[in-house]
């Protein structure tokens, strides 16, 4: 199948259903064709198409596909050449690959996982666009597997049942249902996508708590041993952060607050008087978020009463009553709360209401792990069209009965103002390399509000290294200084090891004067792109391509991003680095370093930066002069 723009070029080039393996098609008999114009095609006892066209705007033209096996043994498969464009989307990859053709994976579930294990990533969205403005939208029923071959130069999609992420059969055979959508080019096709309604229902307190994540941190208190998270731990980290001389912001706990997960009460003996705590941490200006988890320990007292209520996910083939066990995290045997069930949702929010009522804090953070931390042979009170699709149903049945501050995986936008969390990195060269392409992907497929990973990554490398004051790890004091610099420029500052950590005070002092330059720089542009976002959709990190999808150099950066339309932002992302390669998309930009003009749409090559400095470029009106 080809498809031609207004000037007759190829703008998509498919193969169609490529596993059928038999030439002579027939169109459908008439009691199987549909009066909605669409035509039918079938390939006797092989598999029936359904294809439609629909004039969705002036400039936007869609054709919808529907397979429909009707034998065992076709799972419907389409195909599509990568040759001479580039496509955008879906998640992150193993290779956090910018543009896709970047990655090479086999069919997998299309289901949130660990990229480097599952070939996906915490964030997904079934949505892939092209440089030559095409975009792929997958039916949310699909049973979605999909594969990308960038040597092969053709990413596939297909419906294919299995004993796991698409084990609940709602149609007797799997149906690929998927529409592409053509424009004159991808910015505006994009633009015409994306998802306008984000406003609906937000109050203003929704959007005080949305301003609030862009100008104020997140400091987050890690451990996998529960007995380090205390009392006084929390008073001793704020007490260093209100030292620095840092904005306060959110102080984010793990689930340690509990003596055993899924206690969803307060470990009293390591957190004795923690209501004056609260009182102390509110006067001093902070935010407090506590993480929960739809798991239950068996260690838990909670354990035997949602057993007895079957509160629980259950195991396939048992009479409900025996609950299917998972591992996740420290926890090496827990139950799931099965949100399909009523119940389990009254009996959940009335425990976390109390618990927030005693103790004043402001939000609940969900940390609900990927598709593969359910049990594998899951099965729910109402079932499920995948294991993912557990977080919206999670997500949605605790928004507007308690504060959600973010999730940290979907397969579908959380309402404003909750955040999504990127995947944990790791303290590396490599890890920091992963963050833009992440960022980018994930404002693509429609989730603008994200909060990336800590200030020097969020878990050891063999490479770390060990300062004596503060008796742990930290990150190599270069790779934390380069990691600093690009997270002031991002939608949330989060950090796990605060800059006076270190002992050194050109560390502290530049963390001071990259606070100064978000707060006069960046913070204003993130909160009117915030703005834009919520009506329009789009993202407030975006890619160059977004400010000149014409320009093909714009389309394969991957290590520069844009605030909107009006930021350019240039990071070094390598040890021992003082120059890099950046490109300017059209227009007229001031340097952020040494304040000259700048003449867009060219590289600038070998441009010097220092370690105590960043790239970044600010727009001027086109008619500036030189």
């Amino acid at each position: 199948m080809k498809i031609y723009n207004n000037e007759g070029i190829p703008i998509v080039n498919a193969l169609l259903g490529t596993t059928i393996n038999y030439d002579k098609v027939l169109p459908c008999l008439p009691a199987d064709q549909r009066n909605d114009g669409s035509i039918c095609l079938e390939w006797m006892d092989r598999a029936r198409l359904y294809l439609n066209f629909i004039q969705l705007e002036t400039d936007v033209k869609c054709y919808t596909l529907q397979w429909t096996a009707l034998s065992e043994n076709i799972a419907p498969t389409d195909c599509f050449d990568m040759t001479n464009n580039h496509w955008y989307g879906g998640g992150q990859t193993a290779e956090s690959a910018w543009p896709l053709e970047k990655s090479e994976h086999d069919f997998q579930p299309f289901i949130t996982g660990r990229t480097e294990k599952h070939g996906w990533g915490n964030v997904l969205k079934r949505y892939f666009i092209s440089s030559k403005g095409v975009a792929i939208i997958v039916d949310n029923k699909t049973p979605l597997y999909v594969s990308i071959s960038g040597s092969g130069k053709q990413f596939c999609i297909r419906a294919q049942y299995d004993d796991f992420a698409f084990v609940n059969r709602f149609t007797p055979m799997p149906q690929l249902n998927y529409s592409m959508c053509t424009s004159y080019n991808m910015s505006d096709l994009h633009e015409k996508l994306s998802e306008h309604t984000l406003w609906d229902g937000l109050k203003k307190e929704d959007t005080n708590i949305i301003d609030s994540l862009l100008t104020e941190p997140v400091w987050e208190i890690t451990s996998d041993n529960k007995n380090y998270l205390t009392e006084e731990t929390i008073y001793n980290f704020t007490d260093d952060i209100t030292n620095s001389v840092l904005k306060q912001g959110h102080v984010l706990i793990n689930e340690f607050w509990q003596d055993q997960v899924g206690d969803f009460e307060l470990d009293l003996n390591r957190f004795p008087t923690l209501e004056k705590t609260m009182e102390m941490l509110k006067r001093r200006g902070f935010r407090v978020v506590f993480t929960i988890q739809p798991f239950i320990s068996t260690e838990s007292f909670n354990f035997a009463e949602a057993v007895r209520k079957r509160l629980l996910v259950s195991e396939r083939f048992s009479d409900r009553s025996i609950p299917a066990l998972t591992r996740y995290k420290t926890l090496q045997s827990a139950g799931v709360l099965d949100i399909t069930n009523e119940k389990t949702v009254r009996w959940l929010i009335d425990k976390l209401k109390k618990v927030m009522e005693k103790y004043k804090f402001d939000a609940f953070y969900l940390d609900m792990g990927i598709a593969y931390n359910m049990p594998h042979y899951y099965q729910c009170e109402k079932p499920l069209l995948n294991p993912d699709q557990y977080k919206t149903l999670f997500t949605n049945s605790l928004q507007g009965s308690i504060p959600l501050f973010g999730v940290n995986s979907a397969i579908q936008r959380p309402k404003a103002p909750s955040f999504i969390v990127l995947p944990e990195f790791e303290s590396s060269w490599e890890g920091l390399g992963k963050v833009i392409p992440t960022i980018l992907t994930y404002g693509i497929i429609g989730y603008p509000f994200l909060i990336p990973g800590a200030v020097g990554g969020d878990y050891e490398s063999p490479d770390t290294s060990t300062n004596g004051n503060a008796n742990k790890m930290l990150p190599d004091p270069e790779l934390y200084t380069r990691w600093l610099q690009l997270s002031a420029f991002l939608p949330v500052v989060r950090y796990h090891n605060l800059p006076s950590a270190y002992g050194d005070k050109n560390i502290s002092d530049m963390a001071i004067s990259l606070a100064i330059t978000r707060q006069t720089k960046v913070t204003p542009r993130l909160k009117r792109f915030a703005r834009v976002s919520l009506n329009l959709g789009l993202p407030i990190i975006r890619p160059l391509w977004m400010l000149d999808s014409e320009d093909p150099s714009c389309h394969t950066v991957m290590d520069e991003f844009s605030i909107g339309d009006e930021l350019i932002v240039a990071p070094i992302l390598h040890s021992g680095r003082r120059q890099r390669e950046v490109y300017l998309p059209a227009g007229v930009w001031k340097d952020g370093i040494d304040g000259s003009l700048r003449k867009g749409n060219r590289w600038l090559h070998d441009y010097r930066v220092e370690e105590n400095e960043i790239a970044y470029f600010e727009r001027m009106p086109d008619d500036t002069r030189f």
